[in-house]
This record gives structure tokens, sequence and C-alpha cells, in this order.
């Protein structure tokens, strides 16, 4: 069995908490560890829950999960988030994945879907739903009419390094951060950036990290 993972729950309905928690309990080793009902509530808990990863919702009263995202990354609780929604819109996704959110997944996800995704988190690693990627990889080429750009090939193959850093730009760490993270200087992650934009044909950051997840690089 793996090692007990410890989880907090976000999300304004009761009801979809509880079906949750019943969910996971079914794996055997995630454990329950905390619940809120919105983002300040999320935000006064997480100290004393102290989760190994959070499954939050988008759309809640008082402080949404993107402000409680960006709240939790202003105050330095670098606790991994996974978005758990039924809102399918691009944009939201987006916004998730500048907060600093490490996967997306719709709420019907499977069982075991959704424990390889708190798994891989707990990791350090990212993981957004196929097909969440896919709808919003739509909702760029309906908006931009730029679906060619998009699904250019990769014009050199990334390297191990640069797969690394967009990892991290994935889990919405600036070029400072990613220089901590792994010990290069802020000059040498904007040279890999920008690298990484040329060799994936993209225009910026986001971009780069939606056509890394298509591509299955990350």
């Amino acid at each position: 069995m793996s090692d007990t993972v410890n989880v907090m729950l976000v999300d304004d309905q009761t009801l979809v908490r509880e079906g949750i928690k019943s969910l996971l309990q079914l794996a055997g080793h995630v454990r329950i560890v905390g619940e809120a009902s919105d983002g300040l509530e999320a935000l006064e808990e997480l100290p004393r829950c102290q989760p190994d990863v959070v499954l939050m919702d988008i759309r809640m009263p008082r402080m949404d999960g993107i402000a409680a995202m960006t709240q939790m990354k202003e105050q330095g609780i670098q606790t991994p988030v996974i978005i758990l929604t039924t809102f399918d819109d691009h944009e939201l996704v987006l916004n998730g994945i500048r907060a600093g959110a490490r996967g997306f997944l719709l709420k019907d996800v499977s069982l075991e879907s959704l424990v390889e995704a708190i798994e891989t988190v707990k990791n350090g690693e990212t993981l957004i739903q196929p097909a969440v990627t896919e709808r919003v990889l739509k909702g760029f080429t309906e908006l931009q009419g730029d679906s060619k750009v998009e699904k250019d090939p990769v014009q050199e193959p990334l390297t191990q390094r640069e797969i690394e850093i967009l990892r991290l730009m994935a889990g919405g760490y600036s070029n400072k951060e990613i220089s901590r993270a792994i010990f290069k200087s802020e000059g040498t992650i904007k040279n890999h950036v920008s690298n990484i934009l040329a060799k994936l044909n993209v225009r910026d950051r986001t971009r780069a990290v939606l056509k890394a997840l298509e591509l299955g690089l990350i």
C-alpha cells in the first residue's frame, strides 16, 4: 500500500464534500484531515490541518478557489492544490494554472484518476485531466484563431532541464522562484524559458504549458 496521503477538501456544497470524502475513503491510504466551505475558511484551516494536498473548488462564496490559491502563494503556503470542479471554462483553467494549481480535474473523474492525481501532485509533479486540456486548447483556437500555431510539432526536442522548468512553470512558479528551486541564476532561467518558447513555437508561458500538456511532455 502507498504511504498515507493527507487531503483537505474545499467546496461550498456539503453533499459534494461528503461524496468526495466517501469516495476517497475507498482508496484506503487517503485520509481527509480537514474541510472548508470557501477560500477564507480554507486559509484559516490550512495551518492546523497541514495537508499534503488540497482539493479545491473554483466557484465558492466569499473567496473563490483562484483567490484562495493567490493568497496561499502570497503567504508562502506551498501545499499543492488540485482544482476539482464541474466547470470546464478554459479561462478558469488558465486562471487556475496562473494561480499555481498543480492539478485540474472535472468532478466526474473516476476514483482511480483522482487518487492518481493526488499522488502525482504530492510528489511534486503536475497533472491536468486530458479532457480539460482539450477544452482549453479548443477555447484558445476559437478565441485566437491560431490552431495552426498550437498544433505545430516541436521544432527541436526539449532537454531534461527544460522539461523540469516547464513543470515548474505549470505550477505557477516565476523565473525567480524557478532559479531558487533548481539553484540556477535568474538570467539562466530566462534563457531556458526563451528556448522552450522557441522550441514549442508559442508566444508565452501559458501556451507553452498547454502545448507541453497536449504533447505529453509534462
